[in-house]
């Protein structure tokens, strides 16, 4: 048995690899192939070319590799029509996925889609593609579910991994000890985290670098920890540090974003999965985001929702605060984020509102995800 798999980015192939692991136990013998990252190729999957080369976000920027994009679907879809899969999971990557799940539905293959594209907040007209373009639609987050069942495509949300995976309490001293960062007992750590592509660290990085160098003029005592998603960000981060700021107290460290975060007492922080992430380890956070100016220009046109961080999503309103585009300058972050080191009664509130959050999420989801697929493979 042959089960296909397209993630686009890194949070995809987390997803994937737990599906994949959850879909062993039920399938011992199936075959994985597609397109994954490192930690689906862990679980012995077969990529048929690297992921890094799906990993391409906002309008503007995906103009740009639409030939190579195309291109790769186009041999892949090639690929599953000559040899059929029992059913095609695309993971996230919706501009990527929804159109090869519509060509592979006109093949009889079964399709599926795990992470539901932002329809309720932009765009909410794709849903009428991704009705006709999928057997079966995952959500992780309860919000989406209501909104499928709204519109007649068939749902299961099966809650998020990461809050399977992150513990409801996390140790801050065993993750400074982890990453060997010898400084006092009492020295108050802000989490830097631009993001984990080239173009939004090329957006975000120095706008965060400067906020540490304000905050620092602020509060001399703190000290900054920046991971870097990819050995190629980490270069980038290193020349930008060089460049604006030498003398800042800054620890840069390659991947391990979740033992920073869980090292911090505040993260500062790009849009995207890295907020659910922060929310699920309890530290407080303040949440940037900037994009091409011209990808912002549309987005604004066609986005139907006030708020774009995870956790206020969640929520159903702020819970923490967020800067798009102008108004995430260094003096908006820089006292957001002092907000949160200067206030602890403000930061057991938000502990205490992650807390309910967290169990809403927590549901064994790679788990649910296999049961859901192994009962629409049983109805085929």
């Amino acid at each position: 048995m042959q089960i296909a798999i397209v993630a686009g980015e890194l949070s995809g192939d987390l997803l994937g690899a737990g599906l994949i692991a959850a879909l062993k136990t039920r399938y011992p013998h199936a075959r994985f192939t597609g397109i994954g990252g490192p930690e689906m190729l862990a679980q012995g999957f077969s990529s048929v070319v690297p992921m890094e080369r799906l990993a391409v976000m906002g309008l503007v920027e995906v103009l740009r590799h639409l030939p190579e994009l195309l291109g790769i679907r186009h041999q892949l879809y090639q690929r599953l029509r000559s040899d059929p899969p029992a059913v095609f999971i695309g993971i996230d990557a919706p501009d990527f996925n929804l159109t090869l799940e519509r060509r592979l539905c006109t093949c009889g293959i079964p399709t599926v889609h795990y992470v539901s594209p932002s329809v309720w907040a932009w765009r909410p007209w794709r849903v009428r593609k991704i009705a006709r373009s999928v057997d079966l639609m995952l959500t992780l987050l309860p919000f989406e579910a209501a909104f499928y069942q709204d519109h007649g495509v068939p749902v299961r949300y099966v809650g998020h991994p990461l809050a399977d995976t992150i513990p409801m309490r996390s140790d801050a001293v065993a993750a400074r000890q982890a990453l060997d960062l010898v400084l006092p007992a009492a020295t108050r750590i802000v989490a830097l985290l631009p993001g984990s592509r080239i173009g939004e660290v090329s957006r975000l990085g120095a706008l965060l670098l400067d906020t540490a160098i304000w905050l620092h003029t602020q509060r001399p005592d703190l000290h900054f920890l920046m991971p870097a998603a990819t050995p190629q960000l980490h270069e980038m981060l290193l020349g930008m540090k060089a460049e604006r700021a030498p003398a800042l107290p800054l620890t840069l460290i390659q991947g391990q974003s979740r033992k920073a975060m869980t090292a911090a007492d505040t993260v500062l922080l790009a849009s995207g999965t890295a907020t659910l992430e922060a929310m699920l380890l309890k530290r407080p956070m303040v949440v940037a985001y900037r994009v091409a100016p011209v990808t912002a220009w549309i987005a604004r046109r066609l986005v139907t929702i006030s708020n774009f961080a995870l956790p206020n999503l969640l929520a159903g309103r702020e819970l923490v605060p967020e800067f798009i585009q102008e108004v995430a300058t260094v003096e908006n972050l820089g006292l957001a984020v002092l907000h949160w080191l200067d206030d602890p009664a403000a930061g057991g509130q938000l502990v205490a509102e992650f807390d309910v959050l967290h169990r809403l999420l927590r549901r064994d989801a790679s788990t649910q995800a296999a049961d859901a697929i192994g009962e629409l493979l049983d109805q085929r």
